[in-house]
This record gives C-alpha cells, structure tokens and sequence, in this order.
C-alpha cells in the first residue's frame, strides 16, 4: 500500500478511535485493527484484515527517522505523538515473531478533576504539603497517570509552585496557570529517570511527577527528593499499600533495607491504589484503596509489620482511608457496578459479602 494511503488508513483509525471513546487502539498482524473500549476488546470488523506490510508501513508513518532508528536497534519503542494536533497518542511499536506490532494508547487532551473521575476528592489532601511522597498504584491500564494528572492540575490552578514532570513519554500536557510546568521526557530531554530526579534538585522544583518508579536508582532518589524539600508524585505497579511498602524496601540490598524503612516511615504521606471496573450505565469507575499515613502506619512501615497496614486502613476511615472492599461494597451498594464484577477484584470476597449484607459498615 502507498506511504499517502497508510497514512490515511491510519488516521481513519486513530478518528475513530476518538470518536468512539477508546482507551488503545491495537494493530496486530493477521487480526482486524482493534479498540479497547470499557476494557473490552472490539474489533473494526469493517476495516481488513492486517497484513505483516501493513503494520510495519503504518510504524514507519509514526515515527521520524530518529525513532526509527532507536526501535530498529532496540526491537520496542515506547513515545508520545499528537494526531493532527488533535488526539495525543503514547505508542509503543514492537517486534513480535519478526512483524511489527503496535499499541496506541489515546490520551483525553481535557484534564478531568478528581471528582469528573470519581476519585475521592481526599486525594487533593496530598497537594497541601510541601514535601513528602504520594504514590498512585495499580495495574497497567487503570488510571494511575490520569489521577496524578488532575492533581497536577489542581496544583497548576490554585498553588503558585514549580512542577517538573519526568515522563516516559509525556502524557497529559499541562498549560501554566499559577504555576510554572516543566515537562521532561526520558530519553529526549534526559537519559535517565535517575538523571533528571538529580538534576531536579537544582532547579527550583517544588512538586517533582515521577512517571514511573522502575528501579532500586529512581527510588532511591526520589526518598532523597521527598526529603530534602521538595512534594514527589509517582506510579508504581503494585496492587495496594501494603504490597507498596514491601516493594520498594525489596528494592534495596538488605544490608540497607532497615535504613530504608526508616526514611520511607518519615516521607511517605499517603498510598492511593485504584482499579477502574466496567460501570453499569457504560464506561468504567473506579474501585479504590486509600491509605493516609498516620502514628500507627509509621510504626508499622518502621517496624517491618506492613502485613497489619489492611487492619489500619479498615480502622482509619475517620483520617480518610477506605478499603478496597469497602470501596467495592460502596459502588455496589449505588448500583454504579455489578456482584460478578466486584468478585474480580475484591481482595476478600467473604468479607466484601458481609459487608454487602449489613452495608451500616460501609
């Protein structure tokens, strides 16, 4: 097919995916160009069925030759690109089987509020100190980079700070109100999380977006940062507070793990971990654990005894923690999601049951 008809094919792709919501569009070789619409998989049954030529044609339109290069070196490439100054993209094309495949994840160019998303508004709590870290977690897919985002924003429009973003891509494009935005993408403003976390500790940086804590060197100079002034946002995959903590106290050698507690115990404000569930009106809503540290999260992360976090956060709804059970049994109780989907994700389907049946615990 000729380069001029690749790219309108894969306009047409990307208009549509727009225009019907989409989360990722997905361009895999022998199957027809799919949505991920609420979660589930819809494929373009109209479009025809992709050829190997096909995606490898549609890769080299999305990319410039410096891309090119990088992906064809590396067999994956992961970054942001804007359709028609319209529909901002965060793509990753790679090598499957020796065909090229290629995910485009479709980022909303309105950045939503907290309560637009259903998050609790408890979380723009987290943007009143002026250091410390706040961790959104997950699994891949849910949300976690949409939720920093409108508390970044939220921080753009009523605090006057210096926010600098360190992304892989760049998402979410932030315009100045109140606050001056700098947003760095690894890889093309800096080599290296690590690198650019460093640097920000000399440039005037009030709130430091981590887009990812991938590694023993990112966390470790992100507890620094959360340390010496200044307010630190990341993601991190894990799927609740408890998990968190173990995680990255696991990252270091053991020699310093007990050091580690302690500096984790002093910076950590708070842990929000989110699941987005398929909502019964359509679209999906969030399920959330909310964890608020407090005297007794302290001890308990200083102390190694992370297993008795989910007894703090059951007790601890007066400082603003819920459950993800009760957080579950909440949405069903307001008919927003159904039983069979709350199961899924419930951390202890006996206990969501009971709170189902007397609902004067929620």
């Amino acid at each position: 097919m000729e380069n001029e008809k690749i790219g309108e094919w894969t306009e047409t792709l990307l208009s549509i995916a727009a225009q019907q919501d989409a989360s990722d569009l997905h361009l895999a070789v022998g199957r027809y160009p799919t949505l991920r619409i609420d979660g589930k998989l819809i494929p373009l049954t109209r479009e025809q069925i992709l050829k190997a030529e096909d995606t490898k044609n549609m890769a080299q339109f999305l990319m410039n030759d410096n891309k090119l290069q990088k992906f064809q070196e590396s067999g994956q490439i992961d970054f942001a690109h804007n359709h028609q100054d319209k529909i901002r993209l965060r793509v990753n094309i790679f090598y499957q089987q020796g065909k090229v495949g290629i995910v485009m994840r479709i980022i909303n160019s309105k950045i939503r509020k907290l309560e637009e998303l259903g998050v609790p508004n408890i979380i723009y709590e987290f943007a009143r100190f002026s250091q410390g870290l706040f961790l959104v977690t997950g699994p891949v897919g849910h949300g976690k980079s949409t939720t920093l985002a409108a508390l970044v924003d939220y921080i753009n429009h009523n605090k006057e700070k210096h926010i600098l973003t360190i992304e892989d891509p760049v998402e979410y494009l932030y315009t100045s109100d109140r606050c001056i935005i700098n947003q760095r993408e690894v890889g093309e403003d800096t080599r290296s999380f690590p690198d650019a976390l460093r640097s920000a500790l000399r440039e005037d940086s009030n709130v430091i977006l981590v887009g990812e804590m991938r590694d023993l060197e990112t966390i470790s100079t992100a507890i620094t940062a959360a340390e010496t002034g200044h307010l630190i946002f990341a993601t991190l995959h894990t799927n609740d507070s408890a998990q968190t903590v173990d995680r990255i106290v696991d990252t270091f050698p053991s020699h310093q793990q007990n050091q580690i507690r302690s500096q984790l115990a002093n910076v950590l404000l708070g842990v929000l971990s989110q699941r987005l569930l398929p909502r019964t009106d359509g679209g999906r809503v969030p399920a959330v654990e909310i964890m608020v540290k407090n005297h007794a999260v302290e001890n308990l992360i200083r102390e190694n005894k992370t297993y008795q976090i989910d007894t703090v956060i059951e007790t601890g709804q007066k400082d603003g923690m819920i459950s993800l059970d009760k957080s579950l049994a909440l949405l069903l109780k307001q008919g927003q999601i159904t039983l069979d989907s709350a199961m899924i994700y419930a951390k202890n389907r006996d206990y969501l049951r009971m709170l189902i049946e007397d609902d004067s615990n929620i």
